[in-house]
């Protein structure tokens, strides 16, 4: 699916603490691409508002994704690659991220937890993930 403007328009370079693009199992489904900006808004008592900006213009992004199907490999993988304190170390350290539908790579981290349900036939998914986007990979 290719989009107008991208995540990509609005992100600065930035490199990955594992520079390693390794994460390679594409996701079934982004479910979310969500934007939003560090802002705070006071609200008076006669519903006037006072604006606040905090990071200037700059955007934040997050991705949810989910994996419906996965092999024991694969589960495996993105298990291993969460929880291991050389890769990921859970929400500890930034990676590449080939984004399946825009096609660049960006910069993220884990921004929730990982739950893997085992299934039938010794399939797993990973219902949904969330990935912070730091910027343009480097």
């Amino acid at each position: 699916m290719a989009y107008v403007y991208e995540m990509w328009d609005y992100l600065s370079p930035s490199t990955a603490d594992y520079n390693s693009s390794n994460l390679n199992i594409t996701p079934q489904h982004v479910l979310t691409e969500t934007g939003t900006k560090n802002q705070v808004i006071h609200l008076g008592d006669d519903n006037s508002e006072e604006r606040i900006t905090l990071s200037g213009s700059t955007a934040m992004f997050y991705v949810t994704l989910q994996w419906t199907v996965l092999t024991t490999t694969d589960a495996s993988k993105l298990f291993n690659w969460y929880n291991s304190t050389a890769l990921a170390n859970a929400r500890g350290r930034s990676f590449r991220w080939s984004h399946p539908d825009d096609g660049h790579i960006y910069t993220v981290r884990f921004d929730s937890d990982l739950s893997r349900l085992g299934q039938p036939g010794n399939l797993f998914s990973i219902p949904t993930v969330t990935l912070k986007v730091l910027g343009r990979a480097t």
